[in-house]
């Protein structure tokens, strides 16, 4: 097997660097990156604008069956939601909120898992979420839970967002989103049987984006 052909699927709460290590990962591989995230965040910004809150996933979950969510060209590949371009109305606190509540909802999680499936299905890629290890991609050939202390989430996010909002509201939303991604029935947050467990907090991106190449060329050897 190549390295060109791994699934790789990278776990861990928010803030703790997912999103940078995959796409730096799936530059130098040459494969796929699919943001689970990103979609599901796509869904949150359409059950925004349809008016709909945190406690609506039911008709979320409608919404979701009739929405496209399509990854379009680009490094990293841009979100598109009905044909749209949403990848920077995506990125806001407000919307990763919404998404990690609407996320807790079965009929929400069992529909997005679907569709992800289906996209890992097609081999070499590298995946990125809260539960692509232990439900998406289960057989991943590399599976990681990247992870970092909540103080140092926090910080990364609040530099992320402008410094647009006070450290301890940024920390206090992370912290939230921890404890429902944590709890939820449906897919909780976890380690894998398996998974390789990297903290974050001290290391360089490019440390561990090595460390994470060093397990894929342990499969492929």
């Amino acid at each position: 097997m190549q390295l060109n052909e791994l699934v790789i699927a990278i776990d861990g709460p928010a803030g703790a660097g997912k999103s940078t290590v995959a796409k730096q990962l799936a530059q130098t591989l040459g494969i796929r990156y699919l943001d689970t995230g990103a979609m599901y965040r796509g869904l949150a910004l359409a059950a925004q604008r349809a008016g709909l809150g945190p406690q609506d996933g039911e008709r979320a979950a409608e919404i979701l069956h009739n929405l496209e969510l399509d990854f379009g060209p680009g490094t990293p590949p841009r979100l598109m939601l009905n044909g749209e371009d949403v990848s920077g109305l995506i990125r806001t606190l407000e919307i990763g909120d919404l998404a990690s509540s609407l996320s807790t909802f079965p009929q929400v999680r069992q529909e997005m898992v679907r569709r992800q499936q289906a996209m890992v299905a097609k081999g070499g890629c590298i995946l990125e979420g809260r539960d692509v290890t232990t439900v998406v991609a289960p057989n991943a050939h590399v599976k990681v839970y990247l992870t970092a202390s909540l103080e140092e989430r926090a910080r990364r996010r609040a530099i992320e967002l402008g410094q647009e909002m006070e450290y301890l509201e940024v920390r206090q939303q992370i912290e939230h989103r921890d404890h429902r991604d944590i709890n939820r029935s449906e897919s909780p947050l976890t380690v894998a049987p398996g998974a390789a467990v990297i903290d974050s907090a001290n290391l360089p991106i490019d440390q561990v984006v090595e460390r994470i190449l060093e397990l894929c060329r342990k499969v492929t050897a």
